[in-house]
Order: structure tokens, then C-alpha cells, then sequence
């Protein structure tokens, strides 16, 4: 999949409502009943969000106060990578989605992620999660607005500077597995203007690669 241009992310960004990267947005309300009770059947539910009664229907979990603030190889609260287009869809916790190059679908969403990340789809599973925000951060802390230096005492031998096939860009890359998080740069100010993380065959391929619309 190509890795979107930074303008591209801005303007589809922009489009669902998110906030300037400098400043996260207030969480968004909660999904609605119905929808909490089809995303607590959604195979992985890691943010907690979500649990179940005595009747045993589905019922909002206890707030989590770090729900909005991790992101990972494994996604960002309910939006896991692998995860069904059309699941999410079904529980309310998509708001827009738009095609993209070869077959990709970029997707905003619903409840305490909107105004946070961008998902991207292929082949109906979710391949990417993206954020021009902070938070989120990762596991280890690192996130948008930092700089590559930061990230580099954060990672050490772990994450490394690469540069992408033309050799005209630059990114930091995390491996975790097989799977990445890639920090690449602001078009106006130093540092990093957009995290993504998914499969490396998809996210560090894209970069590498640099094809665009």
C-alpha cells in the first residue's frame, strides 16, 4: 500500500474533524448501545472498554483513562490490525471511509478514538492505524511532536533512521515482530508529524516505495 503524502493525511484528517497535531481532541461521546453490544463480540477488545452484565448482554466498562493514549503494532483501543471492515462498521465505530490507491480504504472513526487516528483497510481487513495527534504514544512513550533524536534515546538499538527507495525521504522505524511504527516528518517543523503502525509488508513497504495517487 502507498504511504500517504502528508498533505493527503491533512486533508482527509481534516475532513473528519481531527485536531491540529499539536493538540489532542476531546473524546467523542460514547458509541451507542446497540453499538457497544455488537463491538463486545469483536474478537479482540484489549482497550477494555467494554464487558458484560449478568443478563449477558454487553455493557460499557468502566472508563479507562489511558484508553485513548497507546498505540501499538497490535492497533489503537478496539481498531486491532486484522480487524473486519465491515465488524467495525456493523458496531458504529466508523464514521467515513474513502478509497484510496489499489483498492485501499481510509476510514475515520466513532466514539473516544475520533479526532485521533486514520485506519486503512485492504482487502476488507484493517492494515494500518495512523495518528497525527499525541497522544497517542506507543508502548515506549514515543509519539508525534517529538524529535528523531528523542526517539532515538527512547529506542536505541531497537529503532534505526531509514530512507525510503528514491532516497529523497527519511523515517524512524520500530520493528516489533513483523509488524512496524514508522515516524516520519512535519512538512513545516522538525520532528515527527504523523505515526503509523501495521504489517511492515504494508507500512515500511509503502514508504520504501513512496507511491502515491
Amino acid at each position: 500500500m502507498h504511504r500517504l503524502s502528508y498533505t493527503v493525511v491533512t486533508a482527509l484528517l481534516a475532513t473528519a474533524g481531527l485536531v491540529p497535531i499539536t493538540a489532542a481532541a476531546p473524546a467523542a461521546a460514547a458509541p451507542t448501545p446497540a453499538a457497544v453490544a455488537v463491538a463486545g463480540n469483536l474478537s479482540e477488545r484489549a482497550d477494555g472498554r467494554f464487558g458484560a452484565g449478568t443478563d449477558g448482554a454487553a455493557r460499557p466498562a468502566a472508563a479507562d483513562p489511558d484508553e485513548v493514549r497507546l498505540i501499538s503494532v497490535r492497533g489503537a483501543g478496539p481498531f486491532r490490525i486484522g480487524a473486519d471492515l465491515a465488524r467495525l462498521s456493523a458496531a458504529g465505530l466508523i464514521d467515513w471511509v474513502a478509497t484510496g490507491c489499489d483498492g485501499t480504504v481510509h476510514a475515520g472513526v466513532t466514539g473516544a478514538w475520533a479526532g485521533k487516528i486514520l485506519l486503512a483497510f485492504r482487502d476488507g481487513r484493517l492494515v494500518e492505524v495512523g495518528t497525527a495527534t499525541a497522544p497517542p504514544r506507543t508502548p515506549a512513550g514515543a509519539g508525534v511532536g517529538m524529535s528523531f533524536a528523542a526517539l532515538e534515546e527512547i529506542y536505541g538499538p531497537r529503532g534505526s533512521m531509514i530512507r525510503n527507495d528514491a532516497g529523497d525521504d527519511s523515517a524512524y522505524l520500530v520493528r516489533v515482530g513483523s509488524r512496524v511504527e514508522l515516524f516520519t516528518g512535519h512538512p513545516i517543523r522538525p520532528g515527527v508529524g504523523y505515526l503509523q503502525v501495521g504489517p511492515a509488508s504494508v507500512v515500511e513497504r509503502g514508504f520504501r516505495e513512496g507511491r502515491s495517487c
